[in-house]
């Protein structure tokens, strides 16, 4: 093919940014890239956030995706599943659709809820599912019409971010290490050596104005050589940091996961080095309750059965779970925390519709290789008059 022709050849995801509207994509863009300030943790988590809408950007490129990853080639796989979905519907719908992306590509949002209705959707047709996009074609409560057999069922698509069960919000905590960072710098110049904070937070911690206060009570204890601070909102304290083994020979870059060992994965931590004097302060925070994870999942459950379902059909409630960390989400399944609450969940009123619950997380999403072994978690309601139906047994059948 000649060059000229090469070059004038349409990129791999035109047709998803013209879906989404050129100006709202550059905005978008340029917004997300004027977050990313080096050495900020919080620009760091934004990254994280928007994982998916920088993933799109690079591989926007034919070049870069002649050479993308799996997870990046899965990702513009939806993109794709997106336009071909604009393609089907009338006027009105399309509309809702790019309003809905153009929604994804504002503020804190992102395009994983659409995206989680897109890999819903070609799972479902994967296991021989027929279906209706009434949530955009109709404006129906639920997303998804799905036929199988003589089966249909009601697909709800919804996403629940993991900071709702969490004491101490993981956002809060990355702004106040970044807020403190530079004094705690200065401090270990003056204070070589390795150190240990443990902050117990027993309500937990959320919002500017809590923040600012335990900035606030970390910099006076410094300032005044303490070793505790105790009150009733935080418990303060100071301590050498001593890990057990080679303690000071390990590198700092390799202290975090010495840490969450020891702290678990519920825990927030945080590492300053002071780099002349090769000193370390580590920070290690926990609220007095554990997290509610699985809480806030089934209390997300109970208002989308009461609030998105018709009624006429069988429900299946598929639950993307965001903002869970990688340990965390490991302990869900391991622990059988999340199997434990749906299953409980299922004997209660609410659950009444609900014939199946799935979760899944962004690490189903890129194809991670320790997402779920069936590349969801689903839950089967045994107490539903359609769970023993064999056509809808693909979707509803569980995968523990």
């Amino acid at each position: 093919m000649p060059r000229a022709v090469q070059a004038a050849a349409p990129k791999p995801l035109d047709a998803f940014i013209a879906l989404c509207g050129e100006t709202a994509w550059s905005g978008r863009m340029a917004a997300l890239a004027g977050r990313m300030q080096p050495g900020s943790l919080s620009a760091r988590a934004a990254q994280h956030r928007h994982a998916l809408e920088l993933a799109l950007a690079r591989m926007a490129d034919g070049r870069a995706l002649a050479r993308a990853a799996p997870a990046e080639q899965r990702l513009c796989g939806f993109a794709r599943d997106a336009v071909a979905l604009a393609e089907t519907l009338p006027p009105a719908a399309r509309e809702r659709l790019r309003a809905r992306l153009q929604a994804g590509l504002t503020g804190e949002a992102t395009l994983l809820p659409l995206f989680h209705l897109l890999r819903t959707a070609a799972r479902l047709r994967a296991q021989g599912f027929a279906l209706r996009f009434d949530g955009l074609a109709e404006e129906a409560p639920y997303d998804l019409l799905a036929r199988r057999g003589g089966a249909t069922a009601e697909v709800v698509c919804e996403t629940v971010s993991a900071e709702e069960g969490r004491p101490v919000h993981r956002g809060d905590w990355l702004a106040l290490v970044d807020r403190i960072h530079p004094e705690l710098q200065t401090w270990l110049a003056a204070h070589p050596g390795r150190y240990l904070l443990k902050l117990t937070l027993p309500e937990g911690i959320s919002g500017p104005e809590q923040l600012a206060g335990l900035q606030q009570r970390i910099s006076e204890m410094l300032a005044a050589e303490k070793r505790q601070d105790a009150g009733a909102d935080a418990m303060l304290k100071l301590d050498p940091l001593v890990l057990a083994g080679a303690q000071l020979q390990d590198a700092p870059s390799g202290l975090p996961a010495r840490l969450r060992q020891i702290f678990g994965h519920e825990a927030h931590l945080a590492v300053t080095t002071e780099a002349s004097s090769g000193s370390v302060f580590a920070m290690a925070a926990r609220a007095g309750r554990g997290n509610e994870i699985s809480g806030a999942v089934c209390r997300r459950l109970t208002a989308t059965a009461a609030a998105r379902l018709s009624g006429q059909h069988p429900g299946i409630l598929a639950v993307f779970l965001e903002e869970v960390e990688r340990g965390e989400w490991r302990a869900l399944r391991e622990e059988l925390e999340l199997e434990g609450a749906v299953r409980r969940w299922f004997t209660g009123a609410a659950a009444a519709g609900v014939v199946a619950v799935s979760c899944t997380s962004r690490f189903e999403m890129f194809g991670a290789a320790d997402a779920a072994g069936e590349e969801e978690l689903r839950f089967r309601n045994p107490r539903h008059p359609a769970a023993r139906h064999p056509d809808l047994s693909p979707a509803i059948l569980s995968s523990l």
